[in-house]
């Protein structure tokens, strides 16, 4: 019995360097090299109702939003962007900002 569970924590040890191998190629075919490097910190910003936001602030919005949906999201977040960008400007906070679509 221990002659088996030397041979099978063996196999598991080898197994482990393996998968060790196969990271570190993995790493290193996607540029990851530095492992010690800590993550991006990103904030993520969504407007949760962009339609009734819009009503409320824009009258041309109220007319639009039911007909032109996309458009009007489009339009809340690109002035939500631009509001923040402008806050950020007075603050002298440099920041690098994007609308991403998922």
């Amino acid at each position: 019995m221990s002659i088996l569970l030397v041979l099978f924590s063996g196999f598991v040890c080898w197994q482990v360097l393996e998968q060790r191998k196969v990271i570190a190629r993995m790493m290193e075919n996607d540029d990851i090299a530095d492992s010690e490097q800590e993550p991006e910190l990103v904030i993520t910003l969504r407007v949760l109702d962009p339609i009734a936001l819009a009503k409320r602030e824009s009258r041309s919005a109220r007319v639009l939003a039911d007909k032109l949906p996309v458009m009007v999201r489009k339009m809340v977040y690109q002035e939500v962007m631009k509001e923040l960008e402008e806050e950020m400007t007075e603050r002298e906070i440099d920041v690098d900002m994007q609308i991403e679509y998922r």
